[in-house]
């Protein structure tokens, strides 16, 4: 780690010429007494690093110095391609790498295109979760990374609700609106899974072979839309209010709503619609957001709870 830092220090001065202590204490995530530390350790090693004195003083390199340790290792290689994305880096357990493979790439570069990276950063941003969603990182998902990248099987156990367990073959995460996903083969077939229902993994001591005609991506864009059509796994009958019919699209996702079938108005403007979801209990938050703005016609148990909800709701504003 000390090392790695002392490395990251150098390339850091080698991609900008001059950074204060405060600046380079902020960028290796170190106390500035830290930072006091390593520079006389790379002084004792022989790196020409000297102080500026005065208001805009600082530490640079000599004049001409150029450290060999540019090579990109094979995880920095790999972290490489997710150097624009460091909070999904990070819960990967990349961050490290794919910042150090950057100061790597940085400091190989000529002097004029060194501020190629900040001036792209200052302009383009890409920020992965949702709005109203603050995601925590799933507790198994270091675990599936390092599975991911060396092709290991693994048992692993999932929540439905009910608790099953499965020998996966780890293929590929995905990030998708601010929730991982693993795709995996298990058995003859591919299937995805979201990671924070996963409760334990563990290694079955056996690699598989991927085969070489695998690609994640073109996976992940023809199953997308099948994989939550296969959530979608009850229907409910309903009537909706025309305010409910707009606000339907605020409340429910993008494939159920394509999925219903919707009857004609009525003389009032309300229409029948037959609306997919994940449960019943996925239903049933769904028609309280949605209020006095629908009827819930079938199921009847789940009728009858929205009943009872709208009794407990009469008593408390009576």
């Amino acid at each position: 780690m000390r090392a790695a830092r002392l490395i990251n220090l150098v390339l850091l001065l080698q991609s900008r010429g001059s950074m204060t202590a405060a600046e380079l204490s902020k960028e290796l995530e170190v106390s500035e007494r830290t930072v006091y530390r390593d520079v006389v350790e790379l002084s004792a090693a022989g790196v020409p690093v000297y102080a500026l004195q005065g208001r805009a003083g600082g530490y640079q390199l000599v004049d001409g110095y150029r450290t060999r340790l540019t090579g990109l290792s094979r995880a920095e290689a790999e972290a490489l391609f997710l150097a624009g994305l460091p909070g999904p880096a990070r819960e990967l357990g990349l961050g490290e790498s794919a910042r150090t493979a950057q100061l790597k790439v940085l400091a190989a570069l000529p002097p004029g295109l060194r501020d190629a990276s900040s001036i792209a950063g200052q302009r383009f941003h890409l920020d992965a979760p949702g709005w109203f969603h603050d995601p925590e990182t799933p507790p198994v998902l270091g675990e599936l990374a390092q599975a991911v990248w060396q092709d290991l099987e693994l048992t692993m156990r999932y929540r439905r609700p009910d608790e099953v367990e499965r020998v996966v073959e780890p293929y590929g995460l995905v990030l998708k609106n601010g929730v991982w996903y693993l795709v995996g083969r298990v058995g003859e077939s591919l299937r995805s899974y979201r990671v924070d229902r996963i409760t334990e993994v563990a290694p079955t001591g056996r690699t598989f072979d991927r085969g070489p005609g695998f690609d994640l991506p073109s996976f992940w864009a023809e199953r997308a839309v099948e994989f939550v059509r296969q959530m979608l796994r009850e229907t409910i009958e309903i009537r909706l209010s025309p305010d409910g019919q707009r606000l339907l699209r605020f409340v429910v996702e993008d494939v159920a709503l394509r999925e219903a079938v919707t009857d004609e108005p009525d003389p009032d403007g309300w229409v029948r619609t037959r609306l997919p979801v994940e449960s019943l209990d996925v239903g049933y938050t769904y028609m309280l957001r949605l209020g006095p703005e629908v009827e819930v016609l079938a199921p009847p148990a789940l009728r009858q709870r929205l009943r009872k909800a709208a009794e407990s709701m009469r008593a408390l504003y009576r």
